[in-house]
């Protein structure tokens, strides 16, 4: 899902240097176990400044809040679109059984994004128009990106959706108390990385062949899902302003170097999970 002005060579003007090229690049669910690839250090330190204040103390920076807004909207725009490409990969499923298991996956994403659109409207904000400005990116990279069977349906949701997890925790570390809270759990596993991992592991142990055209595939999609998130981004002033550090904690540029870093750590080993080369 899912993150300036983007430009199609992958460098997000807001951040200059910061990003690879597009091909070496790699961004925004790792793997200590499949659906969670990130490691945590053992002991994180204290929140401060923004990320240690709540919503009603946090909002008062009218900047802050339009980046929040617009956080929010994203991120329910993302948990629609993960919905519906469920909704459609559970036609493509070669058993009832899977059909089935996808079916509650993707009642998951809908609850995700009720939970969204639900805190949009407690803080007087109307979720249809805080979505509206991610529609045209989303739909873009998953019209780019749209599978031709099933198995690439599931690595497309394996990797696509954790790369854009990744990101979006990596943001709600600096976020207020109550924000932080609610990201975190519409970005909970609905079990889709350990069905895909299960799945196409399978397959590949069934057909060897099989590995090289998902593994190719699987890089396409790291390089569309880095450009749509820095899309995501680089449209609205706010959020792009927030990742810099000009709004509440954001992250300095080298920062966002070594967050990048970190995500493209977290998809080798997801990679890896799924029995293909990164």
């Amino acid at each position: 899902m899912c993150v300036g002005r983007i430009h199609r060579n992958g460098v997000m003007s807001s951040i200059g240097r910061a990003l690879p090229p597009r091909g070496g690049r790699a961004i925004l669910r790792c793997m200590e176990t499949p659906d969670n690839a990130t490691e945590a250090s053992d002991e994180a330190p204290a929140p401060t400044g923004i990320a240690a204040q709540d919503w009603a103390t946090a909002s008062a920076d009218t900047h802050y809040r339009a980046a929040v807004v617009d956080l929010l909207g994203a991120l329910a725009y993302g948990e629609l679109a993960a919905f519906e490409r469920l909704a459609e990969d559970a036609k493509l499923a070669p058993t009832l059984g899977e059909k089935a298991a996808l079916a509650r996956m993707a009642s998951a994403e809908f609850q995700h994004f009720e939970q969204l659109t639900d805190r949009l409207t407690a803080i007087d904000e109307e979720p249809t128009a805080a979505m509206e400005p991610f529609g045209k990116a989303l739909d873009d990279f998953h019209r780019q990106t749209a599978p031709s069977d099933w198995l690439e349906g599931l690595v497309k949701a394996y990797v696509g959706d954790s790369i854009a997890s990744d990101f979006y925790r990596e943001i709600a570390a600096r976020l207020d108390k109550d924000t932080r809270s609610l990201v975190l759990s519409v970005l909970d596993d609905t079990g889709h990385g350990n069905f895909a991992v299960e799945k196409v592991r399978a397959a590949i142990e069934a057909e060897p062949r099989v590995g090289g055209r998902l593994a190719l595939w699987a890089r396409r999609l790291m390089g569309e899902a880095l450009s749509q998130a820095q899309r995501v981004v680089a449209d609205r002033d706010a959020l792009s302003t927030m990742l810099v550090g000009g709004v509440a904690d954001g992250f300095d540029l080298a920062e966002v170097g070594r967050m990048f870093s970190r995500i493209t750590e977290a998809h080798t080993k997801r990679m890896a999970a799924l029995g293909l080369a990164a």
